[in-house]
């Protein structure tokens, strides 16, 4: 004779759900979101960079320095003196000897300011020194 609650034990235990397959899949996932995804850097200023038709995008710039219109310098979202720019350049130098600078100026500012900004950054061992522009037509750069 057939025993029935041995039957609904047997029943219950053969309806669990193991999740941990679902549980490691949707980790694996994660992990491959995250590397796979490419982070934009930004100044963390509103510029409105000038165009220009030979503009090229330039891949892996370390190290962003935002010249607002009203002539203010910006490294690492924070306020600067253009005689801070060559200790600031120098210490991401350190961290990275490779890493380039790409200035990036308002179509407003002086030139003045973004040559001071300019010579800091040679002066501190920056060999790669770009400055930003947009492309004629595109929402970048104005």
């Amino acid at each position: 004779m057939i025993d029935i609650t041995s039957a609904r034990r047997n029943k219950r235990n053969s309806l669990e759900l193991n999740i941990a397959p679902l549980i490691d899949m949707v980790f694996i996932l994660l992990i491959f979101f995250l590397v796979t995804t490419s982070f934009v850097r930004e100044t963390g200023v509103d510029v409105k960079r000038p165009s220009a038709t030979t503009a090229t995008s330039k891949e892996n710039a370390t190290i962003l320095i935002a010249v607002t219109a009203d002539n203010q310098i910006y490294v690492d979202r924070q306020l600067v003196d253009v005689r801070a720019v060559q200790v600031h350049v120098e210490r991401a130098l350190a961290e990275n000897p490779k890493g380039s600078v790409v200035i990036v100026a308002d179509r407003a500012s002086r030139t003045g300011t973004a040559v001071q900004v300019m010579d800091a950054c040679r002066q501190a061992g920056a060999m790669d020194v770009a400055i930003a522009a947009g492309v004629p037509g595109s929402t970048e750069g104005s």
